[in-house]
């Protein structure tokens, strides 16, 4: 008899564990859904969705293998219904590439535009000394490049023939006169000779001649009072300021019309900054601007003058106009300059966070734990290392700004392996960019002034369809909107 128990209770145990075993399997098969009933196809490599498997296992990158199930979605809670390329990235793996993500919040602030400058010599104040007639250089004073000149400082010594006839000349008819009348002007010892010959030729147009020909005020003067022809005429430097160039040598043959020297007076000068044009709107002209060089602070003040645009570079010049005490600023140095700028209230991000493709900026968005959202953003001005979000983005989310281009990689080899389009659409009642497909699949659009609009979930399309002129702007033609009908959804957010 106990016996015959012992066989019943170990045959039993056999089928109690059969049973448990049975079961266990069924709970952990590969083939059954996982999740409310869903299927899955086949598995994934996370760091390569392109590469499927039909067995759970370890990848090659050392993760686990990710189902992929019937309804398109793998095993992230939460990413049945969100855009193409939205991907999830484990706490681990994030570590690994070094994810960094920030709040978006709307701020104003004051930034600090900063812009190299380049010194160079004010236009207004630069004198060219050109040859009036051919000739030779017979003399050259100690002057050259950078020399620090005066005005009326003798600079070269040279000789034309006909400047002999022309002295010849007015010697001449200042003999043959009968009357002079003398008067100062700006040499205290000279005289400006007003008188008439005896056929009534002005001494005025002699003296013109000469001056036309390239002779100073004060050797014209001299040549009056002596009544001596000279050989050697006097180049004279114009007004007091450096010498940017010099063109001649002694002995040397020239002709009418070359550039002998080049002067500039550099006790103001120009700064010129290349911007580009979202950075030139901030520099007004009149407005106060500072600069460094060499640790020397400056000040300048924005030209009147209108930024030129240089096909070169393909940015506009800026143009300061600051004092130069000491000749410290020359011309082709380089200063720092740095203008501080208050902008008003405004969503910015780390310029780092925007990544641009040339065709469209994404940035990407947490929208749960590991999971991130390729969302697509409109842009403005770039300050201070940050850029300004026009629209994609609200306050209170929470982005990726470093990192981003490894999850941007993996993201898009995940809507290829999933045969995703990529096609998105902001939704005009949360502002979230969605993708098309999924939208219009799940039956979350509504059409309105013959446009289609996308929706996320079922309560924004709600909201639009009960108030669309308040996410368009537009009134329905004929009176008000009339919604269209409703299709069912689920809100995941």
């Amino acid at each position: 008899m106990k016996k015959y128990l012992y066989v019943c209770s170990f045959v039993l145990l056999l089928a109690i564990t059969f049973l448990s075993g049975y079961w266990y399997s069924q709970r952990t098969s590969p083939d059954k859904a996982s999740s409310g009933g869903r299927k899955i196809l086949y598995y994934v490599d996370p760091m390569n969705p392109g590469h499927r498997y039909d067995k759970p296992g370890v990848a090659p990158c050392g993760m686990a293998l990710e189902p992929v199930y019937a309804n398109g979605a793998s095993e992230s809670a939460g990413m049945g219904m969100m855009p193409a390329g939205t991907v999830r990235v484990s706490p681990e793996k994030q570590q690994l590439i070094g994810v960094r993500i920030e709040q978006v919040e709307k701020a104003s602030g004051n930034h600090t535009v900063r812009v190299l400058g380049r010194v160079a010599a004010d236009e207004t104040r630069i004198y060219r000394i050109r040859a009036y007639t051919d000739g030779w250089i017979r003399k050259v004073f100690p002057v050259t490049t950078g020399t620090l000149v005066k005005k009326n400082q003798p600079l070269a010594y040279f000789y034309a023939a006909e400047l002999l006839t022309a002295q010849q000349a007015y010697i001449s008819i200042l003999g043959s006169t009968g009357k002079i009348q003398l008067s100062g002007n700006q040499y205290p010892d000279a005289s400006k000779y007003q008188q008439f010959t005896p056929l009534g030729t002005s001494v005025d147009k002699y003296r013109d001649n000469l001056r036309d020909l390239g002779m100073s005020e004060a050797q014209i003067e001299e040549i009056g009072q002596t009544k001596v022809i000279t050989q050697d005429i006097v180049i004279r430097s114009p007004a007091a300021g450096f010498v940017l160039a010099r063109n001649i040598s002694p002995d040397e043959r020239f002709e009418k019309g070359a550039e002998l020297f080049t002067i500039a007076d550099l006790r103001r000068v120009w700064i010129l900054l290349d911007t580009y044009e979202n950075e030139a709107r901030y520099f007004r002209p009149g407005q106060k601007v500072s600069f460094r060089y060499q640790g020397k602070a400056f000040q300048a003040r924005v030209s009147s003058v209108l930024p030129v645009f240089d096909p070169a570079t393909r940015t506009l010049k800026v143009r300061l106009e600051a004092d130069n005490p000491g000749f410290v600023l020359r011309p082709d140095m380089f200063v720092d300059v740095e203008h501080a700028v208050t902008m008003p209230p405004a969503i910015t991000v780390p310029a780092e966070a925007v990544l641009d493709s040339g065709l469209k900026k994404t940035v990407f968005v947490e929208r749960g734990t590991g999971l991130f959202e390729a969302r697509e953003v409109e842009t403005g001005k770039y300050l201070d290392g940050r850029v300004e979000i026009l629209e994609g983005l609200k306050p209170g989310e929470r982005i990726v700004v470093s990192g981003n281009f490894l999850i941007d990689s993996e993201s898009r080899m995940k809507s290829a392996a999933e045969g995703m389009s990529g096609t998105g659409s902001i939704d005009p009642a949360c502002r979230m960019m969605v993708d098309e497909g999924r939208s219009r699949a799940a039956g979350l659009t509504s059409d309105y002034q013959g446009k289609t609009y996308y929706f996320c979930s079922l309560e924004c399309k709600r909201d639009f369809d009960k108030a669309p002129l308040k996410y368009t702007g537009k009134q329905a033609e004929g009176g008000s909107p009339h919604p269209p009908k409703e299709h069912g959804g689920q809100h995941h957010d």
